[in-house]
């Protein structure tokens, strides 16, 4: 049997791929599998959806299954998936179970799971909830059965806890913030103005059918457009479920997940909150990171693409900070997965502290020309694996020689293979990556 769980949870067209009957399948094992690794009480979750409409669906499911398997839930409604993780602690709850596609269109929904401590769940634990999902046995019945309570303060606790983190206002800043019509829409403005900022708002009315739509971190050329047309400072933007976090300068330019980290990891670094000096990357970085870290004494750290793996190796290291180009920024200190209204709030501290440009702070890095083509196939897996696909990687390597390079790898999450180059210009890195994507094509 295929492995259910993908890089970011569980994944796939809404009612179709993810059904309300696999829905409640995942959440009855996982709350049997907690149970059985701790029997000194009962279990509680805590759920969280972003607004799509097949959310209101899934939602349903999740909380039926868990509460069919004896645990206890909490229902927090719609907010952002970081927030969710900060619950299981504030809570005191074993799991968290947040429902969202994250950055993905509307027809398609998510399941992402976190353990006790609001971290990510090991391989080994999705592995057995996956092992056991068609599970036979006695039920609870009668007083066992888990209960269900709705918590109506969860956006409060979470942006408290978000002002919590920052000590300077941000009194003097106009911001636009793009919330993707996402489960964003509440939190991140009210924890903006909280926090000082003149903000503006777009992309906030979610109707359960606009999120993503040519809006937040995956669209940011409106944002950029808007924040020229009110004059402001900077623009913030986020991703369906708000674990993402892009932004753009006052000139409308994007500043992308790679500067954003490069921006905090030089201030963290000279207020001696950067541990050991070292940021944690994906291979997905730009080189123009590398080296902008280089000259100020930051090690960088590199995984594989996926957040699950910046979090082990800052867990591992000990390290504070770490992410990815597409904005997933984690700042262990302050919460255990990537958040981007607590990213923003560190960026826009660092603007707010140094009374310098965004765009002056973000020069710090210089971004190599890097061309993105994601190829629609039919199994990311065997396509990204064919001769004929290694042996074209292996060609334009040659020709780049050292001042580029190449990264081809399946998407976690679609079926989609994504062919990135890296080169000295964009027009070679360009004609690189169409003529790799066309062998993909082909192969797929």
């Amino acid at each position: 049997m295929a492995r259910l769980f993908g890089t970011d949870g569980v994944r796939g067209l809404a009612n179709d791929e993810l059904t309300p009957e696999l829905a409640l399948a995942v959440a009855a094992s996982a709350a049997r599998v907690l149970a059985a690794h701790d029997r000194s009480h009962r279990p509680v979750a805590v759920v969280g959806r972003d607004p799509r409409a097949s959310g209101e669906m899934l939602e349903a499911a999740v909380v039926a299954g868990l509460a069919s398997a004896g645990a206890d839930v909490l229902k927090l409604g719609v907010l952002p998936t970081p927030a969710v993780a900060h619950l299981v602690t504030e809570l005191s709850a074993d799991l968290g179970v947040m429902i969202s596609a994250s950055h993905n269109p509307m027809p398609d929904n998510g399941i992402k799971l976190f353990g006790d401590g609001g971290h990510k769940l090991p391989d080994g634990i999705e592995d057995e909830i996956q092992h056991r999902l068609n599970a036979s046995g006695p039920r609870p019945t009668g007083a066992q059965i888990g209960r269900v309570t709705e918590v109506t303060d969860a956006v409060d606790r979470y942006v408290a806890h978000l002002l919590e983190t920052t000590t300077t206002s941000l009194a003097g800043l106009r911001i636009v913030v793009d919330c993707a019509n996402g489960a964003a829409s509440v939190a991140a403005p009210d924890a903006y103005r909280k926090a000082g900022a003149e903000v503006i708002a777009l992309h906030s009315e979610p109707d359960g059918v606009n999120i993503n739509d040519r809006c937040g971190s995956t669209h940011p050329e409106t944002l950029a457009a808007a924040v020229v047309e009110h004059g402001a400072d900077l623009g913030i933007a986020h991703d369906g479920d708000a674990d993402r976090c892009l932004a753009v300068d006052a000139d409308g330019q994007l500043v992308d997940g790679d500067q954003i980290m490069a921006v905090l990891a030089v201030g963290m670094a000279e207020s001696g909150e950067l541990a050991d000096d070292t940021l944690v990357a994906t291979v997905m970085s730009n080189l123009g990171l590398h080296l902008a870290m280089k000259e100020r004494g930051i090690a960088v750290r590199t995984t594989a693409v996926g957040d699950r793996y910046v979090l082990e190796e800052l867990r591992a290291g000990g390290y504070s900070l770490g992410g990815e180009q597409s904005g997933h920024v984690v700042l262990p200190g302050h919460a255990t997965t990537g958040d981007g209204l607590l990213t923003a709030l560190q960026l826009m501290n660092r603007v707010a502290v140094t009374g310098t440009p965004l765009r002056e702070l973000a020069a710090v890095m210089r971004r190599l020309p890097q061309v993105l083509v994601n190829v629609p196939v039919t199994d990311k897996t065997t396509v990204a694996d064919a001769p004929e696909v290694r042996d074209a990687v292996a060609a334009v390597e040659a020709e780049l020689g050292g001042e580029g390079r190449v990264l081809l790898r399946p998407s976690g999450t679609e079926q989609l293979v994504r062919v990135m180059v890296e080169a000295p210009d964009a027009d070679t890195a360009q004609t690189a990556a169409d003529r790799l994507a066309g062998v993909v094509a082909s192969v797929g």
